[in-house]
């Protein structure tokens, strides 16, 4: 059963990882309100390809719950019927959570995607909760902090309804994006606790804050990541999709201390990596952290003096999300104190 757990606990944090790049793809393409409605998509189980498959038609049946768009607007069917020849207002109900109308057949096929794998991801949690209830050996620990992942899902498919709700709303795809780094902490939590390898580290206690500043640092860091791009939410919406150049032509100062302050993340870690060595071992986790790093500036760096090119935004975000989970992993495994040394 254990060997079950382990191998759910690691799926479930790849899924988590490619449901947020599935996320970083919908806000790159715009196609957040592929799907205008929450948990299916135009009223459909499986979406649409077709623009004419939302048009009133006669003699169709129609199920409760299911959309049409008239005169550029989302209508509701009420209950079950059969349409006849004449189109029938009485069988419809205008959607009143917000006022998006647009069919676009690519939009509408990522974000049913996006949520596909979000369901799979869920269900792996759940069984990995059902393995960690029915193991052999009782871990009330981790039954515990596998059922606060599941809770942590259901509250992030509610966030995700709130979103598309909203319209959109930047703050709230914010906050998603923050419940799915403290999902991955939690996971993070769990794999470290069933895989622990005798590894040694510097001794002194300023070399554990050391290790927590970082993490904080970088928190903070995507925390300024997560408010520019919010800024340039609100550029794309004004400007378009196609006028990348203008999406930072009047960037905000907080744009510019996101930018300084990867250099300080980069220093602050440079500094660890300096007591590892000097320490005789540097883990292959924290190699991987360095290279996150790197690359997270790269992807900046493109993205600001490059205007953005295909598939970078995504990419930064992924890696700062790697980020978080690698040095939250370390974290955890310094704090444990595994055969500390002098």
């Amino acid at each position: 059963m254990n060997k079950a757990y382990n191998f759910l606990l690691i799926l479930s944090v790849i899924l988590v990882y490619l449901v947020i790049v599935a996320g970083a793809t919908v806000r790159m393409t715009g196609s957040g309100m592929g799907c205008p409605d929450w948990p299916k998509c135009f009223g459909y189980i499986i979406p649409p390809t077709d623009r004419s498959q939302l048009d009133w038609k006669k003699n169709r049946n129609y199920k409760k719950g299911q959309i049409i768009i008239v005169d550029e607007s989302l209508y509701v069917a009420i209950n079950d019927f059969t349409s006849t020849k004449i189109y029938n207002p009485q069988n419809w109900v205008a959607y009143t959570k917000h006022e998006y109308s647009i069919f676009n057949s690519t939009h509408t096929w990522v974000e049913f995607l996006n949520r596909l794998l979000g369901a799979v991801a869920g269900l792996v949690t759940l069984l990995l909760f059902i393995t960690a209830i029915f193991s052999f050996k009782k871990d009330y620990f981790k039954i515990l902090f596998s059922f606060f992942v599941i809770l942590g899902m259901g509250f992030q498919a509610w966030l995700g309804k709130l979103v598309v709700d909203s319209n959109l709303m930047s703050y709230k795809i914010s906050t998603h994006m923050a419940m799915a780094l403290l999902i991955i902490l939690l996971l993070v939590f769990l794999l470290e606790r069933e895989n622990q390898p005798k590894i040694n580290f510097p001794r002194e206690k300023s070399f554990k804050i050391l290790i927590l500043i970082s993490l904080i640092m970088t928190v903070f860091q995507i925390g300024f990541g997560v408010q520019v791009r919010e800024f340039v939410d609100l550029q794309i919406n004004y400007w378009g999709l196609q006028k990348k150049s203008n999406w930072l032509a009047k960037a905000p100062n907080l744009f510019y201390i996101h930018r300084s302050f990867s250099l300080i993340v980069l220093a602050v870690n440079g500094f660890i990596g300096f007591k590892l060595l000097k320490n005789g071992q540097v883990p292959l986790l924290f190699k991987c952290i360095m290279l996150f790093i790197g690359l997270e500036i790269l992807t900046g760096i493109m993205m600001y003096y490059f205007k953005f090119p295909f598939s970078t935004q995504p990419i930064h975000l992924f890696l700062a999300s790697l980020l978080f989970g690698a040095q939250s992993f370390f974290m955890i495994r310094i704090f444990k104190k595994y055969d500390f040394q002098n």
